[in-house]
């Protein structure tokens, strides 16, 4: 079946930066919008970021403007969040979505702590 796996989170101390990958199986990214959201307990999925298809527009949430970058590469069937300047506030499970109404595809998740 179809499989998304996000993979580079960790722990980083404030001010730090990450990269998350986030790898489809199944499925041809080429097709779908692609976007990235985190979670922390208690709260709903928020989106962090969003990348289109054939024009490759991206846009952001105001919390993380200018810190974080989307991107994707269709050969290798992959999105991208380059995330800069972390702060604590940024700790949360991280999740990648393909999407290409009405189907979506989530991935599992990754753990980014920002921590001193």
């Amino acid at each position: 079946q179809v499989q998304l796996v996000e993979s580079g989170g960790g722990l980083v101390q404030p001010g730090g930066s990450l990269r998350l990958s986030c790898e489809g199986f199944r499925v041809s990214f080429s097709l779908y919008s692609l976007s990235w959201y985190r979670q922390t307990p208690g709260k709903d999925r928020e989106l962090v970021a969003y990348i289109g298809t054939i024009s490759g527009s991206t846009s952001y949430a105001d919390a993380v403007k200018g810190r974080f970058t989307i991107s994707r590469d269709n050969v290798k069937n992959a999105v991208y969040l380059q995330m800069n300047s972390l702060k604590p506030e940024d700790t949360a499970v991280y999740y990648c979505k393909a999407a290409l109404v009405p189907i979506t595809y989530w991935g599992q998740g990754t753990q980014v702590t920002v921590s001193s």
